[in-house]
This record gives C-alpha cells, sequence and structure tokens, in this order.
C-alpha cells in the first residue's frame, strides 16, 4: 500500500517535468511527510493540456453523503479497480498522476515500527499511477484522489507485500488516456532496478 509520501520539487519545476499549467492554490511544497486527507499535487489531462492542481487524498465516491462517508480510500488495487463499482469509471476516464520524491513503508512489531524511505534510483521524482473522482456539488465541489498499488517487486517485498504504481515518463501519455488505450498493462510493479530504500526517522 501507500499510506504517507514526500514531494520536495519546486512547483514550478514539477509543472515543467509534467508539462502542466499549475493551477493556484496548490499545496506548500517541500512536505516530507504527505498524509491521507490532505491536498495533494496531481496532474490531469484536459482537452488542451495538461494541468497541475490539488486534490484531496482519498478518494470519496459519487454516491457518498459526506467526505467521511465509508472507509478512506486512499489506495485502490491494480487487480480489481476496473470491477470495483467506486473505482471502475476512474479507472477508464479518469486516471492520473501523483508526483512523489519518495514514498514510506513500516516494518516491525506495534509500537516499535521502523520506517523505511523508498526513492527512485537516480533523477525524481516517481509519478504515481493515481485515479481521481469529484464529489459534492456547486462551490462545495472537491476533487479526491486514490493512488494504485499493486503486488511489491522482489526488492520490497521484505518490506510491505503491495507498492505503488509506478509510471515511467514515456508512459504517462498513456496512462493520462492521451495516447489511446492499453493504460491496463502499466499496472504492474516497478523493476527490482528503480527503487532503494533505507531506514528513516519519520514518526
Amino acid at each position: 500500500m501507500c499510506g504517507r509520501f514526500a514531494i520536495t520539487l519546486p512547483t514550478d519545476a514539477m509543472a515543467r517535468l509534467f508539462a502542466a499549467r499549475p493551477a493556484n492554490g496548490l499545496p506548500k511544497v517541500p512536505n516530507v511527510d504527505v498524509r491521507p486527507t490532505t491536498d495533494v499535487h496531481v496532474v490531469v489531462s484536459g482537452e488542451d493540456d495538461r494541468r497541475l492542481v490539488a486534490m484531496r487524498w482519498g478518494f470519496v465516491p459519487h454516491w457518498a453523503t459526506s467526505l467521511s462517508d465509508g472507509p478512506l480510500l486512499i489506495n485502490a488495487r491494480a487487480e480489481t479497480i476496473a470491477e470495483k463499482p467506486a473505482f471502475r469509471e476512474a479507472a477508464r476516464q479518469r486516471r492520473c498522476l501523483i508526483p512523489a520524491s519518495w514514498f514510506y513503508e513500516w516494518t516491525g512489531e506495534k509500537g516499535h515500527k521502523q520506517p523505511w524511505k523508498i526513492a527512485p534510483v537516480g533523477e525524481g521524482p516517481l509519478a504515481l499511477a493515481g485515479i481521481w473522482q469529484g464529489w459534492g456539488a456547486g462551490g462545495d465541489r472537491v476533487a479526491t484522489c486514490a493512488i494504485v498499488t499493486c503486488a511489491a517487486n522482489d526488492a520490497l517485498q521484505a518490506l510491505h507485500h503491495r507498492m505503488p504504481v509506478v509510471i515511467g515518463a514515456e508512459d504517462w501519455p498513456l496512462w493520462l488516456g492521451e495516447a489511446g488505450h492499453g493504460a491496463a498493462r502499466l499496472m504492474v510493479p516497478a523493476s527490482n532496478g528503480v527503487l532503494n530504500f533505507e531506514k528513516t526517522d519519520l514518526v
């Protein structure tokens, strides 16, 4: 799974990297402890261009009666995303990229858990596969998102059995719906050499 992550890239650099037009009111950076229910940076593809926007991390289905109605859907499993009523339409029509400098996992017993920082090898940031959903009406409408996860690769199995889906730059157009169909093939574990992990002191 992916329950906390970091983003340290400045907003203007993020916009250039993804060739996206930045919106107003984006979250402050750097933030080395991005948590669920807070606003995160999200790249979406519009009719004419890409946009870098803020969305609430925690996907809210359109039928929810409030933002806190039901379980907190911060992750969507790649294996079932096309079948789950909450996610299937978004998986087809509303895919996004969520920039992250690194993400975290924990190992050990409750009360003595060790946090691990999982970061890209070489230049970053990571582009995590996401889906999004608007919830509410009028001025109260909120854009919400979830990170797509898959089985962990061999290197990360020692930390957790799940990991976020990482989309390589060459596949950004396909995931964002700019390059036709076939995005499902991207929902696989990252290769073993793509990520490094090390102990950290995040609490």
